[in-house]
């Protein structure tokens, strides 16, 4: 199955100059999404994963069927003021200004084996901030896992030497490529 087949091009959103890939065609087909929870699922499926940590929303879109896949548990990453219990936070800088990503405080214990996942690795700055929320919580992270990757940006040098699986990647911002 081609997954690209299930991915739109959307020119010019949110702002000129931008190529959405809007991943709305892929979750409206259950065969695509099934192969997409297969293929991520795949490279970690003998890793010991024990935690999926993924950050709203759509990456909770994929984590939490990822982490059903693998027998793992799923660990939300919000914005701040989301989660109703004690939090830990990680404040980090954007192209401009800043944000910040929140986990519960007994979300991870030391030595949990964690996956990062997400639907999107672009510049790589949420995915950064969920693997230092774990790590801050002496957690094991051994990879992350995308269904799309702009390869282009070059985003992977930001995630040390984390195993990185990601099923799309788009090597320019051509609406063909």
């Amino acid at each position: 199955m081609n997954l690209k087949d299930y991915i739109r091009s959307v020119p010019d959103f949110p702002k000129p100059g931008i190529m959405f890939r809007d991943i709305t065609p892929l979750l409206k087909s259950s065969d695509a999404m099934k192969e997409v929870i297969r293929r991520l699922a795949e490279p970690f499926r003998d890793a010991g994963v024990t935690t999926i940590l993924a950050a709203e929303a759509r990456g909770f879109v994929f984590g939490a069927p990822l982490a059903m896949e693998l027998g793992a548990g799923f660990v939300p990453v919000r914005k701040p003021g989301k989660l109703p219990w004690e939090t830990h936070k990680f404040s980090y800088d954007l192209e401009y200004g800043s944000d910040s990503l929140e986990i519960h405080s007994d979300a991870i214990r030391t030595g949990d084996r964690v996956l990062l996942v997400d639907d999107l690795l672009a510049t790589g700055g949420t995915i950064e901030a969920c693997m230092k929320l774990a790590q801050r919580q002496n957690a094991d992270v051994i990879g992350a896992a995308f269904v799309i990757e702009l390869a282009f940006l070059n985003a992977r040098q930001r995630l040390d030497s984390l195993r990185v699986n990601s099923l799309i990647a788009y090597n320019t911002e051509d609406a063909d490529e």
